[in-house]
């Protein structure tokens, strides 16, 4: 039996296929291909969580400047923090671990809500006792403090405790990450992981310029 269609119809059909499906598929800009693939929510050109300015441990001023060069990742808490607080922190120090020879190059930041018990002496050693190389940083007053949960968009609220004038903090739970030129990149969720987190601060510092 001969064919019901020429094989010459077969090829035009094929080619015209291949290119509709093309034309489908979403544009990639230069843009878009020299940005790697972060596990987690995509913050790029966020208007907000843009710089801080605070005083650190040591009575230091600090800023997002301090740090270019490096990622960053930024987390909010309280050094009586029974579970968030310390898995985050215990992570960030893992992944700085999977980076190997780069570890120096993923800076972790803690900013205190609660600088009321939350002293530089106390910041100091809770913060070294994940990472030396950690940052902890204090709000110079409630109102500066205020300012900047709105800034950086954080939850914090307090909870009386079972002893009298004794509270914990409800916060939000989630980290920030920085690419080296200090721009806002990435927010990442409770419990990511050290691989996770390793695996996005990798990726951003062997990023490609999109010039």
């Amino acid at each position: 039996m001969p064919d019901r269609f020429p094989a010459a119809f077969f090829a035009a059909f094929s080619a015209a296929l291949l290119t509709a499906c093309a034309l489908a598929l979403p544009a990639c800009s230069p843009q878009d291909a020299a940005r790697p693939a972060l596990r987690g929510q995509a913050l790029h050109d966020a208007p907000y969580a843009r710089d801080f300015h605070l005083i650190d441990a040591d009575g230091q001023p600090r800023s997002l400047a301090d740090f270019k060069g490096k990622v960053v990742v930024v987390f909010f808490g309280y050094t009586q923090c029974p579970d968030v607080c310390p898995t985050t922190l215990l992570e960030l120090a893992q992944a700085r671990q999977k980076l190997g020879a780069e570890a120096g190059r993923l800076q972790g930041i803690f900013i205190t809500l609660d600088p009321a018990r939350d002293t530089p002496e106390v910041l100091k050693a809770y913060v070294a006792s994940f990472d030396e190389s950690f940052i902890a940083l204090t709000p110079r007053s409630p109102q500066e403090l205020a300012a900047l949960a709105r800034e950086f968009k954080i939850f914090y609220r307090q909870t009386p405790g079972p002893i009298e004038n004794s509270y914990t903090l409800d916060h939000t739970a989630a980290s920030y990450m920085y690419d080296p030129q200090g721009r806002l990149r990435l927010y990442q969720t409770y419990g990511i992981g050290a691989d996770a987190m390793a695996a996005n601060a990798r990726a951003l510092l062997h990023e490609k310029s999109a010039d």
